[in-house]
């Protein structure tokens, strides 16, 4: 696909709904595949499989999620009747990093290093072998790195030479409130930590959850400056 292509499609899908973008997205490519995490990912599953019945599912098994997580990954998949990839970290590279620095080293000199291998890596490794993704990334899930992100866009982080990724992220527009108005409207099946306290969760040692009127992404890696909020996943989207 050609640059000039994603313009059009830039411009054909700028404030679209959810599920225009989502269908495009299914329409364009076959070799295409949903990343799944948490609740706005179970949301395009549920309107996926409304549109295409064949769809790819794939999750990050980090080694470090929470066990309500875990089980929130197989509800999903007996919900919906459907495989889903998980996705592990390379073990001799992980192994390597855990007898250096510990199982905790995130907390000392940030948690780059072990995002990449538990997560970055293993993201690399699929995205290598498709041709576009779609994610639910929102831009007010940040509102230091996510506020310039189109619906539509070539993957910087993950393209090479031989594979130009398109990613799409369809609930860019939508606010944490009508992810969850879906949720109840729809009962569609969620991550048993919102209800205490968690709004954006990741891995155990790196989640908690947030007070009142504090922003979900408190929660996420606090030790951090805010502005370094992204665990590589959308690196694109932190600006130098």
């Amino acid at each position: 696909m050609t640059t000039f292509d994603i313009q059009t499609l830039q411009t054909e899908l700028h404030n679209k709904s959810p599920r225009k973008i989502l269908r495009t997205a299914l329409e364009q490519f076959d070799n295409i595949a949903i990343s799944f995490s948490g609740a706005e990912d179970v949301i395009l599953i549920d309107m996926a499989l409304q549109m295409k019945k064949n769809i790819q599912v794939f999750s990050l098994d980090t080694g470090r999620l929470h066990p309500e997580t875990y089980r929130f990954i197989e509800q999903v998949r007996k919900y919906y009747k459907i495989e889903i990839e998980c996705l592990t970290p390379n073990p001799a590279t992980l192994e390597k990093l855990v007898k250096e620095k510990g199982l905790f080293s995130f907390y000392e000199d940030d948690h780059k290093e072990c995002c990449g291998i538990r997560k970055v890596e293993p993201l690399r490794r699929k995205l290598s072998q498709l041709d576009a993704w779609i994610t639910g990334q929102r831009k007010d899930q940040s509102l230091d790195t996510r506020q310039d992100i189109p619906e539509v866009q070539i993957d910087g982080a993950f393209s090479t030479d031989d594979n130009q990724l398109i990613k799409f992220n369809p609930l860019l527009n939508w606010s944490s409130a009508q992810v969850w108005d879906y949720i109840e409207a729809y009962e569609v099946p969620f991550n048993p930590l919102h209800q205490q306290g968690f709004i954006s969760i990741g891995c155990e040692p790196c989640t908690r959850a947030v007070l009142p009127n504090q922003h979900e992404r408190a929660g996420r890696w606090w030790w951090e400056d805010a502005t370094k909020k992204e665990c590589g996943l959308h690196a694109a989207n932190i600006k130098d």
